[in-house]
Order: structure tokens, then sequence, then C-alpha cells
């Protein structure tokens, strides 16, 4: 025989409170006196009972579910920014749901439909666009939505990004300064901001300061199309002497190659990255990189989604943080920085 289940009323007739204080005493935020918690939380345990987050959800209108999407996890970026982020959200009284989508308009906007249909009380998506449709569903749906790392403009959503531009002119400063001549960039996806932004500031910078920009190619944030880039920019006739790859995953791939190709880092050629992963200070790579400040990026994600919950009219915000250039052996420095 199957035992019955246990409800929030048998809760409260052995511990003598109400079926509302019971209620309380398991709604993040709500008030209960520290005796009534007590004894909700011992009958609790002695029943063996477990509110019902999704009941509770038809009745206050709010699930406390936060859905996070991201479009992959190659990039060692993304499982440490997807841990901060549940590791925020749920000190904050909210339960994660995490789904993976192709990096396709049709993948992203099926994997948000989705989100909605478990009435999430809001969305963060890691790297990814949505349509201007899903948007406008969004907010007629009362679900904010906060892009990580990525922006959209003209979007009217809220996100929250690195300084790319200033990241971008950070690096090409590094290398003008230590003195190379011909400079290549292997760019992030041409389809997200983070990389154009990246490129721009870069571009940019390497004209202000008289610098050679001899290649840029579309690295596509994948490993592969960056190896078979590097190896095609040392074919040419004058290789570079630099190159400034769009994020750290690309610039492995990078240095993996012209190891092959018995060149040295620094000396015959320099590499710098963007994001500053783990794997980057280790000493295979020991990689010269821009930081991401990821704890800071985290932070105002969820303060800003939870601000936009608590406050449907609050207007998007655009959220852009300074990261420092972090000055490994993988690249040739200045005489006043060596």
């Amino acid at each position: 025989m199957t035992e019955p289940k246990i409800t929030s009323q048998d809760v409260a007739r052995l511990a003598g409170v109400s079926q509302s204080a019971v209620s309380r005493v398991f709604t993040p935020g709500a008030s209960a006196s520290k005796a009534t918690i007590a004894k909700v939380r011992a009958a609790s345990e002695q029943l063996g009972y477990r509110p019902n987050p999704l009941a509770r959800a038809m009745i206050t209108g709010k699930s406390r579910i936060i859905g996070l999407v991201v479009a992959y996890l190659d990039n060692q970026f993304y499982p440490l920014a997807l841990e901060r982020l549940s590791n925020a959200l749920q000190a904050k009284g909210y339960h994660i749901l995490v789904f993976t989508a192709a990096n396709s308009q049709d993948g992203i906007d099926a994997v948000i439909r989705d989100l909605m249909d478990y009435q999430v009380d809001g969305i963060i998506t890691a790297s990814v666009a949505m349509s201007s449709d899903l948007t406008q569903r969004c907010a007629a749906a009362g679900i904010p939505v906060v892009m990580f790392n990525r922006g959209q403009p003209g979007a009217g959503l809220s996100s929250v990004t690195s300084a790319n531009v200033e990241g971008g002119r950070k690096v090409a400063e590094l290398l003008v300064a230590g003195g190379h001549k011909r400079i290549a960039h292997i760019a992030g996806w041409h389809g997200s901001s983070t990389g154009r932004d990246r490129q721009r500031g870069f571009v940019e910078a390497l004209a202000d300061l008289d610098g050679e920009l001899v290649a840029i190619s579309d690295g596509m944030y994948d490993r592969d199309t960056a190896a078979k880039a590097t190896r095609d920019l040392l074919k040419a006739q004058n290789p570079p002497d630099a190159i400034f790859v769009g994020n750290d995953h690309m610039a492995f791939a990078v240095i993996d190659v012209i190891r092959d190709h018995g060149l040295r880092l620094a000396t015959d050629i320099s590499i710098v990255g963007y994001d500053d992963v783990p794997l980057a200070a280790w000493g295979a790579y020991n990689l010269t990189t821009v930081r991401q400040p990821l704890n800071r990026m985290v932070d105002a994600t969820v303060d800003t989604l939870l601000a936009q919950i608590k406050d449907p009219k609050r207007a998007p915000q655009k959220i852009e943080i300074d990261g420092p250039l972090i000055l490994r052996t993988s690249a040739r420095l200045p005489k006043d920085k060596s």
C-alpha cells in the first residue's frame, strides 16, 4: 500500500500552529518566530514532510526558480560562471534550472519557451542571444531576462559584460609597447557582441598607435577553427610576431600549434588571450590575458535580475565591468614591465 502523502496541514496539527505559519516557515523571506520555526521544522522532520514548490507557485504566482541558459560548456569560463551564478542565486533562496542550447536562434528560442512553461521567475542567458519575438513574449509574461557576457543592442534587455572594448584596447597597447611589428587577431565569433567589441577596441587602438594589423580571422570561439587560422597565419610570407586571440579557449589551441611549429612563445611570437580561466595560469600555457571579473559580473547579474523581479517596471541596465590585463610569459613585455 502507498503511504498517504504528508501535507502542510499534518505538520500544522503536529506542531500546534496554523497552516499559514507552516507556509511562512518554508517561504524564503517570510517572517516567523524562532519558536514557530523550531516547532515546524521538528514536526516536518518527524513526518518526513517536504514542501511542494510548484504548488506554492500556483498560489503565490512565484516559483522561486531561475532559468540559466548557456550555449556551450567547452570553454572553462562558462562552467565556472554557472557554478557561481547558481551558488549566488541559491543563497538568495532560488532554485536553478540549467539548460544548454545550440547556438542557433531556433534552438535558443525553444529552450526559452520551455523555461516559460516552468513558470520561472527570471532567466539568465549566458552568451546566447534572443529573438525579438521571444523577448516580447517574456516581457508580456512578466519574466525578466538578464544577458550574461553578451549584449544585444535594441533588445530592451539588461546585460552584464566585462568592458570588452577597453579590454581589446589594453591588448593593443601591450603589444605595440612590446615592439611587435606584425600583429594578427583571431577574433571571437563575429555574431557575438563580445567578439565584435573586443575586436573593435583592439583595431581602433592599433590604428591610434600606428600598429600594423596584418590579418583578422573569425575564430568562432572554436578550438579547431582557431588552430586552422593559426596554421594559415604561419604559412604567410611574413607571419605575425603577435596574435591577440578572442578568448583563452581558442588561445590554448593557438599555443599548441605554435609549439608544433617549433616556435618559442614571447621570443618568436607573442600570444594574448581573454578571460583568464584557471588553465591560463598553468605552467604549460602561462597565458597573458585579459581577466574577466567573474565574481563582480555574477553579483551584478544576480542583483539586476532580482531587482527586476521585485520591480517589473525597472528600466533595463547595461553594465560593463573593467577587468585587468594579467601579464605572464606567453607575450613579450615592454621594457618597463619586464
